[in-house]
């Protein structure tokens, strides 16, 4: 496994929409999985996106936090656990949005404010192209919004006017990345 280099908005990849998934038994793409989730963990983050290291693929990875007791209280069973997902849509969402801080591994330092719905149903494949599915809630809902959105050339601060350059003290609280 190798860390790949996260792009920024100068390079065009991340603001394009990206291809669909059809060759899940390449090792090439098995490879890209591993190195995204190695990525994603190294920067450290709590997702990740194929264009997000200049592949235009609609591929994520995700994972909340599995460090402490509280990461552990605050995600209970999702703490820790890896998701990979190829074509990922989201098929339903609440009516109940939540405002939340968010950053982002191609916008180091920045940091908004996002209105995002509070569940969200999402569904895709796996890193072996069988059907996935999951009912997420809360941060992990958060997680899927914002890096679904990358696949669509969207970066968060296309979704918000409350954006501001990150402090020390901002640094050292969870955001989404």
């Amino acid at each position: 496994m190798s860390l790949l280099e996260i792009i920024t908005p100068e390079n065009p990849v991340l603001r394009k929409k990206a291809i669909k998934v059809t060759e899940f038994n390449d090792p090439k793409f098995q490879q890209l999985i591993d190195d995204m989730i190695e990525t994603m963990i190294d920067a450290p983050g709590v997702g990740l996106a194929a264009p997000q290291v200049a592949v235009s693929k609609r591929l994520i990875v995700v994972r909340l936090p599995n460090e402490s007791e509280e990461d552990f209280e605050e995600h209970g069973d999702q703490a820790g656990v890896v998701h990979v997902v190829a074509n990922p849509k989201i098929i339903k969402k609440s009516k109940n949005t939540v405002s939340g801080v968010e950053g982002c591994l191609s916008l180091p330092g920045i940091a908004g404010e996002v209105d995002r719905a509070e569940m969200v149903v999402v569904t895709g494949q796996d890193r072996n192209g069988k059907e996935w599915r999951l009912k997420a809630k809360g941060w992990l809902a958060r997680v899927f919004q914002h890096e679904i959105d990358h696949l669509d050339g969207v970066l968060f601060t296309d979704l918000t006017d409350k954006v501001w350059q990150q402090s020390a003290e901002d640094e050292e609280e969870e955001v989404v990345e």
